[in-house]
């Protein structure tokens, strides 16, 4: 994860060498392998104390290799811990805060997770609102499930008491939906479940220096762009407990001009859902391995010359 970036440009090794730095140990083992055994290495990684910082500093790296190459973007957005790396994209925020306050918020979910046991599901298939009156249904006094990711349309997760997520998995099936399957999650994320790390989270984001930033971000919580500060210190509190509007987000942006997105950093999922949320011509890239930005950097070179 993020090697071929590291070993190939200079700005990306400075990221992670100063992440080693800032977390007091070495990030990149993990990312990378330690010639380990590798289901345990595989593992360790997927713990989000680390899975979180490693997502962030990957995404960081990318941008800063686009930003060397004078590519900015114009507008930002990111799904749940994304956000963060949206926040850094737009100079809101710096690189070695963000990296405090992102692991920070990995070890907090990751207790509250364990405090209280939960898990998610991905519901294909139906409406938003059909899914939303599933977990109503699905919650009683003592177990909740909420939706927590408006993925795309005909996409959501759903997330809570594991119980209550199976009856609301079940009660989706029998509604007529396409797919409903519990996910390997270590905890409930997005969903009421998360307060305690949202308490320990609003402490430390309390010292967090935010700038306005230099773009509009879009904002999980409301699906709306954002350039005050104190409003998405706010925003990043809430967000631990309330639902990822994914999919409200892309059409707001794409309502507000945007008509290329590039998605920077780990994967290729943001990818896919702008094509099924906006439609497959929609214009989209990612960059997050060694040959997409050496793709988009030449791309970027015969349009210039």
């Amino acid at each position: 994860m993020g090697r071929e970036l590291c070993e190939g440009f200079s700005e990306a090794r400075e990221v992670f060498d100063r992440a080693n730095e800032i977390l007091g140990f070495s990030l990149t083992e993990i990312m990378f392998g330690a010639g380990g055994e590798i289901y345990e290495e595989i593992a360790l990684l997927k713990k989000t104390e680390f899975t979180q910082p490693a997502l962030f500093t990957h995404s960081v790296a990318a941008m800063l290799i686009l930003n060397s190459a004078d590519h900015r973007p114009d507008m930002c957005a990111g799904h749940s811990l994304g956000e963060y790396s949206a926040l850094v994209a737009a100079g809101s925020i710096e690189f070695e805060d963000g990296l405090r306050i992102v692991r920070e918020r990995g070890l907090l979910m990751s207790k509250a997770g364990n405090d209280r046991k939960g898990t998610m599901a991905a519901i294909l298939g139906l409406d938003d609102t059909v899914v939303d009156g599933v977990c109503k249904q699905a919650t009683t006094e003592q177990q909740v499930v909420v939706a927590a990711n408006y993925n795309s349309p005909g996409q959501v997760v759903i997330s809570g008491d594991t119980e209550a997520v199976e009856r609301a998995t079940a009660l989706a099936k029998e509604t007529g939906a396409r797919k409903a399957v519990l996910l390997p999650v270590s905890g409930a994320f997005h969903s009421p479940l998360m307060e305690y790390a949202r308490e320990g989270l609003e402490a430390a984001l309390r010292n967090l220096e935010i700038k306005s930033p230099t773009c509009p971000v879009y904002l999980n919580v409301t699906a709306e762009p954002a350039t005050e500060p104190e409003e998405i210190r706010a925003r990043l509190i809430e967000q631990l407990t309330a639902p990822v509007r994914w999919s409200q987000t892309l059409t707001s942006m794409k309502e507000t001009g945007a008509d290329r997105f590039l998605e920077v950093g780990s994967g290729k999922v943001l990818t896919g859902l702008v094509r099924r949320t906006l439609g497959r011509d929609t214009e989209s890239a990612h960059a997050g391995t060694y040959e997409d930005m050496q793709n988009l950097l030449e791309a970027a070179s015969i349009s210039e010359s």
